[in-house]
Order: C-alpha cells, then sequence, then structure tokens
C-alpha cells in the first residue's frame, strides 16, 4: 500500500535530506516542448502567436486538449492532514510527498504532473480551493487528507467537476488489493458473492477497500469492518459516522477476534500487531491475509504460516511476495482516463483495473521480468498474485482496461477507435532504462554480492556505500583507513557500520599474496616484484581489483578521484579481457523518452573494421543482458556510400565482415545518426535492413562516440548512465569524476549485476 519500495526505511534521515537538496532542491523541473532559440519561436509560444489557440479555445473549449498540455496533466493536491504515517504536519510538509508523487506519474505512466498543496485544514476552504482549478488540469490526484473529511472532499469535487477526482490513499490501494483477491479467491476455489471478509482499519483506504468489494460482489452481510472499538454493526452509536454507518452489518459479533472466526479473507488498514495467530488459526480453511499496514504489517508472513501453512498472504512491503503497492494503480488509471478524455473515474474504470492486473499476474511473465528474480521465474500461485512493479506490461495492460471502462460506461469524451493504434503508443511512451535498472536491483537484492568500493575514504563513495547496504544489494567493502571511514559515516548520521566492511590494503593479511599474484602476471612485462608489491600495497584501485581477481569480492566500482582512462590502466594490469571479448565502454543514453545504447565510448580510439565488428556483437550482447532487442546501426559521416571517406569505409568492413557469420540481431551501416534513429529519415533506403530505428550506435572513433555523448548531457537535456565497462573477466565498473551518489549507486548495482555473464 505504499508507492515507494515498502519495508523497513534503507537510508538515514541526512541522506534523504541530501538526496532532495542536491543539485536543484526539489524532484521536479519544467521543460519546454516547443523549441525557444529564437525570436520567432519566442513570438509563437507567447505573444502575438499565442492569440490564436486562444481564440480557438474561446469558440471551443475541447480544442485546449490539442493546444496545451491540459490532456497529459494532473494536479497533484493535499493539504497535509494525513502526511504517510506522520499525521498533521500541515501543507508545506506535504510538499516533498507530493513532488515524490508527480515523479512517479512521471515515470511509471508519462503523466506530467504539479503539486499543489492547499493550506487549510477546513473541508469547504479545500474545496472551494480546488474546484476552480478544472481549466488547468486533466485530472485531480488527491493524496494524505485526513478521514473523514477525505470522502466529502473527493464526493464534492467530482460533482464539481467535469474531469477525473481521485483520492488515491483511498482507491488506489482498493484496487490492487482487489485485484490479489480475484487471484487468492481463484486459487482456493471461491466466489466473492459467498466471501466472509474482515476489513480492519475505518479510515479512508478500508472504507475504499471494502466499497469496492462490495460493487465486484461482496455481499453486506459478509463484510465486516473494525475499527479501534470493534466491529461497525447495525446500531452501534460510539465513534460512528456516516461513512462508517454506510457500512455497519447486521451481525452480533462485536471484537475483531470474533469477526475472525471463520473468516475467509482478512484486510488489513490498520497497525502492528493487531492480527494473532490465534485469529488466523480461527480462520476458515486456505484463509486469505492482506496484512498491508506499513511498515509493519498486521501480522508477518512468517507469524501467518507458523499456524497456517495454507494461507496466502499480501502485505504492503517489498520484501515479502505480494506487495500491494500503488504505483501498479494511479499512473496507468490515469493514463486511460487522460486518454479518452474521462469526466470521472467511476467503479466501472476501478474494477477494469484491478480486474487487468490480476489477468496480469496469471500470464507468464516476461524475460525482463524474470531477470530480476534469482534465476526463477516468477509464476502465478500463493507467492505471485500481483504483478510486480517493473513489469513493462503494465503500460499497455491497465490504461487500456481503464480506457475501455470509461468508453463502455459512457464518461469517455474522446473515445479511442483504434486500440491497436493505440497499445502501440502507449509501448512508446516510457524510458526503458529505468525499467531496466529496476530489474538489475531486483535481480541483485535476490542475489547480493561484495562490491568493493576502492576510494571508500570519499564522502560521497561511503554514501553510496550506505544506500547499497540499505537497498538489500549486498556487502559493500570499504577501502581505506578506518579511522577516516568511521568519522565519514559519522558525519553523515550512520552509527550502526553492521553489514559494511572496511579494508586498509596496507594492514591486510591478503596483500602479500595479491602482490605474489600480480608479480606472476606482470614479470614479464617489466615488474619486478617490489613494484607489484608496492602498487597493491599503495594503490587502492590495484588492491579492489586484485580482491575481485582472487574471488575475495564479486565485483568492483571505482572512478571518482580519477580519470576514466587511469582507472581502467589500474584495473587492467590485474584484471585481463575475457575470452573472446575485448573491453570497451558503453553508455546508456536516454532522451525524450528513448534509450539508445552508444559505443564504444572509452577504451578503442580509432577502431579497426574488425574491431568495430567486435564491438557491435559484444553491444548486442550487451543490450540483451539488459532486456532489450538490439537493432545496430554503425555510424559514419556517410549514409550507404554518400559521401565516403576512411572511417566510412572501415565502418563498411566491419558490416562486411558481420555479413560472413549470420547474427541473430538486426544490424545495418554504414549511415549517418539520424537516418539511424529518425524513421522517415531511414525509410528514403528501403533496403535498410533495421525493421525499426537503432536502438544501439557504435560509433566509428572514440572521439565521436565521447563527443556526442557528452554534448548530449550537457546541451541536449539527456541522461548518461555509464559509460558501463563490459568485456573484462570479472565485474568492473568505473564513474565519471564527480558522479553523484545516486549515480554510484546504480553502478554499483550494475557491477553486482555483471552485463558479461
Amino acid at each position: 500500500m505504499t508507492e515507494g519500495s515498502g519495508g523497513r526505511r534503507r537510508y538515514t534521515d541526512e541522506e534523504a535530506l541530501l538526496f532532495h537538496s542536491e543539485g536543484r532542491p526539489g524532484k521536479l523541473e519544467i521543460t519546454p516542448t516547443k523549441p525557444m532559440a529564437s525570436q520567432r519561436d519566442l513570438s509563437l509560444a507567447y505573444s502575438p502567436g499565442v492569440a490564436a489557440p486562444v481564440r480557438a479555445i474561446a469558440d471551443n473549449p475541447a480544442t485546449a486538449y490539442d493546444y496545451t498540455a491540459k490532456g497529459n496533466l494532473v494536479a497533484v493536491i493535499s493539504n497535509g492532514t494525513a502526511i504517510l504515517g506522520l499525521g498533521n504536519l500541515g501543507a508545506l510538509a506535504s510538499k516533498p510527498v507530493m513532488e515524490g508523487k508527480a515523479v512517479l506519474f512521471k515515470r511509471f505512466a508519462d503523466v506530467d504532473s504539479i503539486d499543489l498543496e492547499v493550506d487549510t485544514d477546513d473541508a469547504d476552504d479545500f474545496i472551494n480551493a480546488v474546484r476552480y482549478l478544472g481549466p488547468s488540469f486533466g485530472g485531480i490526484n488527491l493524496e494524505d487528507i485526513k478521514a473523514p473529511e477525505c470522502f466529502m472532499v473527493e464526493e464534492r469535487l467530482r460533482e464539481l467537476m467535469d474531469i477525473p477526482v481521485f483520492h488515491d490513499d483511498q482507491h488506489g490501494t482498493a484496487i490492487i488489493a482487489a485485484a490479489g483477491l480475484i487471484n487468492a479467491c481463484h486459487l482456493t476455489g471461491r466466489k466473492f458473492e459467498d466471501m466472509k471478509l474482515v476489513v480492519n482499519g475505518a479510515g479512508s483506504a478500508g472504507i475504499a477497500c471494502l466499497e469496492l468489494v462490495k460493487a465486484m460482489g461482496v455481499k453486506t452481510e459478509n463484510a465486516l469492518l473494525c475499527d479501534t472499538k470493534g466491529v461497525i454493526y447495525q446500531g452501534r452509536q460510539e465513534g460512528m459516522n456516516q461513512w462508517k454507518s454506510a457500512h455497519a452489518a447486521p451481525t452480533d459479533k462485536r471484537t475483531l477476534e470474533e469477526a475472525m472466526d471463520g473468516a475467509d479473507a482478512f484486510f488489513g488498514v490498520s497497525v502492528k500487531g493487531a492480527l494473532t495467530p490465534d485469529m488466523v488459526a480461527s480462520m476458515a480453511p486456505s484463509p486469505i491475509i492482506f496484512a498491508m499496514a506499513n511498515p509493519d504489517p498486521e501480522i508477518t508472513p512468517e507469524e501467518a504460516h507458523e499456524v497456517r501453512d495454507d494461507v496466502i498472504m499480501a502485505t504492503g512491503r517489498s520484501d515479502y511476495p505480494n506487495q500491494v503497492n500503488n504505483v501498479l494503480g494511479f499512473p496507468y488509471i490515469f493514463r486511460g482516463a487522460l486518454d479518452v478524455r474521462a469526466s470521472t473515474i467511476n467503479d466501472a474504470m476501478k474494477i477494469a483495473a484491478a480486474e487487468a492486473l490480476a489477468t496480469l499476474a496469471r500470464e507468464d511473465v516476461p524475460d525482463e521480468v524474470a531477470a530480476a528474480y534469482h534465476g526463477m521465474r516468477p509464476r502465478y500461485g500463493k507467492d505471485y498474485i500481483i504483478p510486480v512493479p517493473f513489469d513493462p506490461r503494465l503500460i499497455t495492460t491497465v490504461p487500456t482496461a481503464v480506457a475501455k471502462a470509461a468508453m463502455e460506461s459512457g464518461v469517455a469524451q474522446r473515445p479511442i477507435i483504434d486500440m491497436e493504434s493505440y497499445i502501440h503508443e502507449l509501448t512508446v511512451r516510457l524510458d526503458p532504462t529505468a525499467a531496466s535498472l529496476g530489474f538489475i536491483v531486483e535481480r541483485v537484492r535476490r542475489e547480493p554480492k561484495r562490491v568493493v568500493f576502492a576510494e571508500g575514504e570519499e564522502s560521497k563513495v561511503v554514501r553510496a556505500a550506505i544506500a547499497f547496504r540499505d537497498q538489500g544489494l549486498g556487502t559493500p567493502i570499504l577501502l581505506g583507513r578506518e579511522e577516516i571511514i568511521r568519522g565519514q559515516m559519522k558525519d553523515v548520521g550512520l552509527e550502526d557500520a553492521a553489514g559494511i566492511e572496511i579494508i586498509n590494503q596496507r594492514t591486510s593479511d591478503a596483500a602479500p599474496d595479491y602482490a605474489d599474484a600480480l608479480y606472476d602476471k606482470l614479470q614479464r612485462r617489466g615488474y619486478l616484484a617490489r613494484d607489484c608489491t608496492r602498487m597493491v600495497f599503495n594503490d587502492r584501485n590495484i588492491f579492489a581489483a586484485s580482491m575481485v581477481s582472487a574471488g575475495d569480492a564479486d565485483a568492483l566500482i571505482t572512478g571518482v578521484t580519477r580519470s576514466y582512462s587511469v582507472a581502467l590502466g589500474d584495473v587492467r594490469r590485474v584484471i585481463d579481457d575475457a575470452p573472446g571479448k575485448r573491453a570497451m565502454g558503453m553508455s546508456m543514453v536516454v532522451a525524450r523518452g528513448r534509450t539508445v545504447l552508444v559505443a564504444d565510448t572509452n577504451v578503442h580510439d580509432m577502431p579497426t573494421a574488425q574491431e568495430l565488428a567486435d564491438i557491435a556483437i559484444e553491444s548486442a550482447d550487451v543490450a540483451r543482458r539488459l532486456g532489450y532487442e538490439p537493432r545496430v546501426a554503425l555510424l559514419a559521416y556517410s549514409t550507404f556510400g554518400h559521401p565516403m571517406g576512411e572511417r566510412s569505409e572501415r565502418v563498411r568492413e566491419a558490416v562486411e565482415i558481420l555479413d560472413q557469420k549470420q547474427r541473430d540481431f538486426e544490424y545495418d551501416g554504414e549511415m549517418s545518426a539520424d537516418v539511424a534513429l529518425n524513421r522517415d529519415a531511414m525509410s528514403m533506403y528501403p533496403f535498410c535492413r533495421l525493421t525499426e530505428p537503432a536502438n544501439v550506435l557504435v560509433m566509428p572513433a572514440i572521439h565521436s562516440a565521447s563527443i556526442s555523448t557528452k554534448m548530449l548531457s550537457e546541451l541536449g537535456g539527456a541522461s548518461i548512465i555509464g559509460p558501463l565497462l563490459v568485456g573484462l573477466e570479472k565485474s568492473v565498473q568505473i564513474a565519471p569524476m564527480g558522479a553523484a551518489v545516486s549515480d554510484l549507486v546504480n553502478l554499483a548495482a550494475i557491477a553486482a549485476y555483471g552485463l558479461d555473464t
């Protein structure tokens, strides 16, 4: 029931504050979608050019969706009266949460969002502040508003506004829980209309869960709602309000313990420990328990399984199977609602979302999801009744179902005519890099690794190592003097260094063995034994690489204090290229929702034709390892013979080398970058072998690769991950100097994952 990772907190307060304050404060910025380079551009964007769409909208308000961002813009609105589990801390204090919600909208469904914090606790004032915002937005997402006011606020705004109004604290949890319940019932042979359900927690989420499952068939007499005073029954007076009264049941049961006796299912949206093992033992055969309190559930799966081995469990935490995570719902529900210009989000759309999620969990998972599991492909069953957030099919499955339900229920103002085209549009909306990194992180969590951080005395490296540990990715090993490293830890507020190893190579018992191994390797390359001893004891990159080479660590990350070429030179004294491969750098470029892999960005200066062919093959392998089906373009100044030059000849020869042995990936060249990346430009060459624009670019030389990626990063608004180092016998990643903590954590996770295995 959280948008985040759930479970135990995996960071210090100091780290969280730094995350939100470093660089530009906050998590959002506004970027123009039209060129603003010339006076003509500015005149079109503002005065006098803006007058034309103004007049068009005045004549026909529906054209606002054609000429403005309204159709893809959601307001995330709160008054801060129920911030997460922190209570009423006020509107301003809710802003980090609302910014975070806006980021999730963009990340998972490409919905643009703006957070608005309304500084009033009065429900009527809040309603009046929001009701007039309809012209600005395509939808309203309400968040962190305390019960019972949240019910009135949503109900009134839905009546007053002609755009979707959705309180995610209520309906998001309800939809995901309902999806899980559909599958739990399927597995246990139950029907909604016969099921006895207990909901503990009569706040916004609990009441919304109950309302939705009743709309799906659960009978009133079989659904018991409980609060801190016990069962909400017909005739009860104490602690009641109109929303609780609507679910008062005709029952003689008065306590949660009595309600649980013989119950088929339990929804918990309350507090830790509310459900006891004795209550679980009293439930019907094959009980269904959704203990969704966060961070600690009403009962843990371990506790429940001790008394019932036939239980199906779900929680709000990511470290247990079947996480009830709101991020599976609200981004995609709004995506579908916005795309048909729905006037509201009704029960039919919520049920459609729940059923789509349930159906998705029953299907075979794609390779991208399977890669996130420890060599195992998750299959529908007791431990997999809810899809995982990084399933790439969510963006097409849920919005499509929601859009269809909106059309069928009559609330769609712009029905979709060609559903197949719509599904294709959805598939290209998202940045696949974030999904790839998500899969990598999940895979590493299931197979944690020992990663050595060579520059362990640096503050940002210490913070990255802490984050690596706290995210459950494995054991970080910091190289350096213990007193300095512990001082850095204290500065970032870390008192407990458990799970982090600190090694000073000058006092390490393993150093002499590493020196001997290095001498065996380098003695015929001009190095004396004392040279190797000096390097191992004094150079942390050499020592760290020796650890990995000896199997004392699984992977290595370095680069913060030395240039890439220097760090790579250190590492290659110890670690050779993998058999049949060559070390090379590959950068992941993310721009405007597209991801392209660029090689070689850091190793080969002026590659030969054979080297270019090898780079293409290796790049295709890495692309698949990251979850992409490679389409490789070998780039040059020329395009298929015009105008030819020396480098173009080498690129053409590389393609001929690839042709000599049949490859299982698409490739072609020589071609310019615009032809490789632009479908219209490519269409001028009907003989081109690429079926779609390229997602892997092999550059003709290192200077073109490095210059182009760095220019894109600084001028083009692109995000660059890497360069990623591939082709070595052991897993090593070298960060750019000045890399941020988040970059270091990502590269450490990639190093732990291994791009060559």
